[in-house]
């Protein structure tokens, strides 16, 4: 029999662990090479969910009292400083902003996949999220302004979706702008499709503009088709007014709309489908756009109603008002556009007070300046 003296027994047992230690941590100290690939990850292998990110929103400010901004001031960051400081050194507390405007391009990164398949993304706000995440921090409203129907990028991408012309041709404004069917389901729902990006961005409202049929251009050369069930075009805006508010409704977040000054004081459509009373029922908030300017010569008297701001509005908005309380409604939905620009007559600092001035004798408090330069007239301001 093969004996082994004790000491080297000992000594046999020690070199074995040490060996074995050595080999256990150099095995330990081998990197493990993973290769990750857009279709492949440690992540997606153990199949963990991408984390949701919810919109958070703010309450409707009473009253509001808000500017327009547009989609490329939004995504250039030293303007909308200088805007953002605007409200917060003044009366201001909500800003509207573009998100599809007249273009019908969709001013940032969408998830939706029809949207994307269009390619109407320009994405002028890169970082809408984080922007909006600053006016909440200030407290400052953020509505999201949707042009509707004049939306010129998809009427050429999708003809068949255009108002067209009596031989088939797509119809354009006196400005070369071609508008979108509006009466298409289509469209309709291509509309309710961006109104849900707003609201995951984080916008606190809905804003609804050109929320009519099309009108200034040769409209002896156009088709206008009816909705379901409608005889007229007003009766044609109503139902597609009852849809938006149908399917926007669970967002919980306000729906207002924009519309022509003429509604505060005509009982017909206007031509275009648009009745104070058919639109009223299915958004929180009507804004007229009363703007002095845009009323013709002899307007309520006046050769020059571009030069009465006061007595412009006031008219307007009492006889909204008195049009909304018939209708078993309230006057309070009514937050009119002003006027903050140049047209008709040189707007200063005072005659945009008296605009304001004219809303608040009627016993509303709520209103909008709009300024397509986005330049502010800080001096009408309260501070």
């Amino acid at each position: 029999m093969f004996l082994i003296k004790p000491k080297k027994l000992l000594m046999v047992a020690v070199i074995f662990f040490i060996g074995a230690t050595i080999f256990i941590f150099s095995r330990k100290q081998v990197p493990i090479s993973i290769e990750y690939t857009a279709s492949s990850s440690a992540l997606n292998s153990v199949n963990i969910p991408a984390p949701k990110r919810t919109p958070t929103h703010i309450s409707t400010p009473k009253p509001v009292k808000g500017i327009y901004m547009t989609s490329w001031v939004a995504g250039t960051k030293d303007w909308r400083q200088r805007m953002v400081k605007l409200i917060e050194e003044t009366e201001l507390n909500s800003i509207v902003i573009d998100i599809k405007d007249y273009s019908g391009h969709i001013s940032f990164e969408v998830s939706d996949p029809v949207l994307k398949e269009t390619g109407a993304v320009e994405n002028r706000i890169p970082d809408i999220r984080e922007f909006i995440e600053i006016l909440h921090g200030k407290n400052i409203y953020a509505i999201a302004r949707i042009s509707v129907f004049q939306d010129a990028y998809l009427a050429k991408k999708r003809p068949d979706l255009a108002v067209k012309r009596k031989d088939g041709r797509v119809w354009k404004d006196y400005k070369g702008i071609a508008w979108l069917n509006p009466v298409s389901r289509e469209v309709w729902d291509y509309t309710i499709k961006v109104s849900k990006e707003a609201e995951v961005v984080g916008f606190d409202e809905l804003n609804f503009d050109y929320i009519r049929y099309p009108s200034d251009g040769n409209m002896k050369d156009i088709v206008l088709p009816y909705a379901d069930g409608a005889k007229n075009k007003a009766e044609s805006m109503r139902v597609f007014f009852a849809y938006l508010e149908k399917e926007l409704r669970p967002l919980k977040i306000p729906l207002s709309a924009d519309m022509f000054g003429f509604v505060t004081t005509h009982t017909d459509d206007l031509n275009i489908g648009q009745i104070l009373e058919y639109a009223e029922p299915y958004f929180d908030y009507i804004s007229p756009m009363v703007y002095p300017s845009h009323y013709p010569p002899n307007y309520d008297g006046f050769k020059n109603p571009a030069d009465h701001p006061y007595e412009v509005i006031y008219h307007a908005m009492v006889s909204s008002s008195e049009r909304l309380l018939a209708a078993t409604s309230s006057p309070s939905k009514l937050r009119p556009w002003l006027q903050d620009f140049d047209l008709g007559a040189t707007y200063t600092a005072e005659m945009i007070r008296k605009e304001k001035q004219a809303v608040y004798d009627v016993g509303l408090d709520s209103w909008l300046l709009w300024d397509p330069a986005n330049k502010y007239t800080k001096g009408a301001l309260d501070i």
